[in-house]
This record gives C-alpha cells, structure tokens and sequence, in this order.
C-alpha cells in the first residue's frame, strides 16, 4: 500500500483499476462493431446538427433537401441518429430511399433513434469518442447546420484533424449564413488577426452556404479533382 494513502481510499483506487480493464473490453467491442457494420455503406456524408430542432423549422426542412439531394447524387447519410437535424437529414436519405445510418449515443435525458434509420444501420454507442470517430472514418464530407455545443466539438474536432492532417482532406460546409456568419466573421477577426492562432487558409476549410444545390455542388466539384477519397478515410 502507498505510504499515507488512507485504507479506504486504497480500496477504492483498486476498485478503479478493475473497472477500468473492463471498461477498455467495452470500448474495443464498441470499435468492432462499428466498423464491421460500416465497412459496407459506401460513400457517405455525415450531417450535423441541433437535436431540438423542431420539424417545422426551416433548418429542419433544409436538412430534409439536403439528405435528399445527397442520395441523389450517390452518397449515403450519417448521422448521430437522434430527433431535430439529425432526423431531418435521415428522413431525407430514406424519402429517396438511400443509405441512412445512424450512430446514437445514450444520454440520460434526450436522444432515442428517429424511425427514419436503415434497420440493419442504427448502431448504439456508449462513448461519445468511439461515435465521433465512426462520423469521420466513415464520411466523404461533413454538413454542418445549426446546433448547440456538440454540433460545434463534432465540426471543430473534424476541422482540427484536417489542420493536423490526421485524415485526408474533405469538404466540411456550414448550412446558414444567419447562424454560422458571426463565429467565421470571429474566427477571422480574432483567431486569426488578432491573435494569430491559425492560418489564413485554415478559413478556407469552412465555406458558409444556405443553397442544398450548392452545398452538393461543393462536394462533388471537390471530388471531381481529385480520386482516391472515396473510401473510409485511411489515414485516421
């Protein structure tokens, strides 16, 4: 026993270290399953955005277009599987009868899967790291609409492992000129002028749109120039 760690304490530290062995089984199982269930998806955008955005709101509806435009053009949709965007975006992906995947979290007080998930796609997630690397390995490009703090760690951890080239590149596009203006006009301003935290071209990996037509414009033309990223991002 460490020299002046109290009985109790000690007992409780062991307590810890066993929890923590199995807690490492439950994070490697949760991997398997994942990627064994989205090795077969094919190309996919994952779409971000606000749970508690309500059906008749035009973020919603936005998404819904959205989802429907990308499946047209031959992507499937991720999502985090849950009520407001995330609905809308897999509401979207099934209308055109595309690949709809979602990749719930279990939170205690929100959060249960929306109808429109691919049955053999809804996968259930304990951690919130495993999720958020299933939403990059797995995706072609990232549509960020308006959310709250987890929309912001999604889109900032996707833009951060660009910066760092931890994964190839992929469009990642802000939906909302209203909503997103202000945090790229701080971004600009602060982050970059000001304080000199980031590269002039680091504001170059979030163009702002409002259009769903541009915003599939703007993926494809970035995979018109270049042809060996569709396929789940090798380098992460």
């Amino acid at each position: 026993m460490a020299e002046g760690i109290p009985p109790k304490l000690m007992k409780q530290w062991t307590q810890i270290r066993g929890e923590n062995a199995w807690t490492m089984f439950k994070v490697i199982a949760e991997f398997v399953d994942g990627f064994e269930s989205l090795n077969r998806i094919g190309p996919c955008i994952s779409i971000f955005g606000s749970a508690r955005t309500k059906p008749d709101s035009p973020h919603y509806q936005t998404a819904v277009k959205i989802a429907q435009r990308l499946t047209d053009a031959g992507f499937g949709v991720i999502t985090g599987g849950g009520p407001g965007i995330m609905e809308a975006a897999n509401k979207g992906a099934s209308l055109q009868g595309g690949v709809s995947v979602g990749l719930n979290i279990d939170l205690p007080f929100e959060q249960s899967h929306n109808p429109y998930i691919d049955a053999d796609k809804n996968l259930n997630h304990r951690y919130f790291f495993v999720r958020k690397v299933m939403f990059v390995k797995y995706a072609q490009g990232f549509v960020v609409l308006p959310g709250g703090f987890g929309t912001l760690d999604e889109a900032f951890e996707v833009l951060t492992l660009m910066q760092t080239k931890k994964i190839t590149p992929v469009p990642v596009i802000l939906v909302g000129t209203s909503f997103w203006s202000g945090l790229k006009a701080w971004i600009k301003e602060v982050m970059l002028e000001k304080e000199n935290n980031i590269h002039p071209a680091d504001l170059d990996l979030i163009p702002i749109m409002d259009d769903p037509d541009e915003v599939v414009k703007y993926i494809n033309d970035f995979y018109a120039q270049r042809d060996d990223l569709l396929s789940p991002n090798y380098t992460l």
